[in-house]
């Protein structure tokens, strides 16, 4: 795989490349798309080969039989990641934004409360609210750098009306890769307040050396019985736009309510999505991650390297993703100067801190998943459009 190759998606309905003039002003020539969190990494053989399989065959009907497809999540989750699932605990949705949304409607009512780690990814508070419940934002501690939870802060936030949590693991924005220890401690408070559980664990892939992600069921198999899992080859492979994700439930009762609606809004899984993650999780795919991984860690030293030789810019090192997390508070400067130099003057779109919520509000978020000169000229624009500070 040559990760160096430039693929210009502009043109391609592309809602990274194509849509960041419309909405941050960054012009479509030579702007530099780091938001959306797809990468411009052509997908694994694997996955192009269950695409022209499907073409060849030129019929594209119901499906039937999806054992192909639950066997290789089976095995992906066994040998990527020490977990062992059973084939009937695999649920499809349309994206695992998709799959947040069918378990707060199907298992917490109207005026409900969740819990949110925040600063956290954006989705899970709209679809929230958008369901008339509530967020509750129980903020990360920044300890140098580096995010932790508060559960004795946490304790005194409760109010009784929170009826589920959803963790975000490995971390976005941060990019922690959360300890055991630490799994163990969400699972203790979910179980002292009664909370059912989401972990969306679709960044799991994506782990730098010297860390190792846990399947939230191995921290704690006795969270199972409140646990959704939410998985996904999307972030993996650079395959979102299948819109194919999973919902990996333990507990008979609550798949059995969560299939219920899924039937009652008559969802069905997609035919390439379901190809294209059956070719993905395969040895050939293992092998395509595993040089993805080295390439986005280079991506990330070269980009941490230029972004933190910026006084008052800080970018916290990531342990996980490709989507780094840039903390412009030290520069001094309002939030909109910052904001300008980056779109305007520097001409890259990027995900505004403020709206993953609480103790995101100095922070900008960088999608690094790109060919590594693309880097290069995004660190060199950067450091002019703040030359003022060096």
């Amino acid at each position: 795989m040559n990760f160096d190759e430039i693929i210009d998606r502009r043109g391609h309905l592309s809602n990274k490349w194509d849509m960041m003039e419309n909405i941050y002003g960054v012009p479509a020539d030579d702007g530099l798309a780091m938001w959306v969190a797809d990468m411009d990494f052509r997908s694994p053989d694997c996955v192009q080969d269950a695409v022209r399989a499907k073409l060849e065959h030129g019929i594209y009907g119901y499906l039937g039989d999806y054992t192909p497809y639950t066997s290789a999540i089976q095995w992906w989750m066994k040998t990527r990641h020490g977990w062992e699932i059973e084939h009937d605990w695999i649920m499809t949705t349309t994206g695992l934004c998709n799959g947040v949304g069918i378990a707060v409607d199907t298992l917490t009512n109207p005026g409900d409360a969740v819990v949110l780690f925040t600063p956290v990814y954006h989705a899970f508070a709209r679809v929230i609210r958008s369901a008339n419940r509530t967020v509750l934002e129980c903020p990360l501690v920044n300890t140098a750098g580096r995010y932790e939870m508060d559960f004795d802060r946490y304790e005194t936030m409760m109010t009784g009306k929170e009826t589920m949590l959803i963790l975000c693991s490995p971390h976005n924005p941060g990019g922690r890769v959360w300890s055991k220890d630490e799994l163990r401690a969400v699972a203790d408070f979910a179980r002292r307040h009664d909370l059912l559980v989401i972990s969306d664990e679709v960044h799991h892939d994506l782990v730098f050396p010297g860390h190792k992600h846990t399947a939230m069921p191995l921290a704690d198999p006795g969270i199972a019985d409140r646990l959704i899992m939410l998985t996904a080859p999307s972030k993996t492979f650079n395959i979102a736009g299948t819109h194919c994700g999973q919902m990996i439930v333990p507990s008979d009762t609550l798949r059995g309510q969560l299939k219920a609606r899924m039937s009652a809004l008559s969802l069905a899984s997609h035919d390439f999505g379901v190809a294209m993650t059956t070719g993905a999780y395969s040895p050939e795919g293992a092998a395509w991650v595993d040089e993805l991984v080295t390439y986005l860690d280079g991506n990330r030293k070269l980009f941490d390297d230029g972004l933190n030789a910026i006084p008052g810019i800080s970018s916290m090192t990531l342990e996980s993703t490709y989507l780094s997390w840039v903390d412009f508070s030290g520069t001094g400067m309002t939030r909109e100067e910052y904001k300008k130099r980056v779109n305007k003057d520097a001409r890259i779109a990027v995900n505004y801190g403020s709206t993953f919520g609480t103790g995101g509000e100095t922070f900008l978020r960088f999608n690094i998943g790109m060919p590594r000169s693309q880097i290069a000229e995004a660190v060199e624009r950067l450091q002019s459009a703040f030359s003022d500070l060096q």
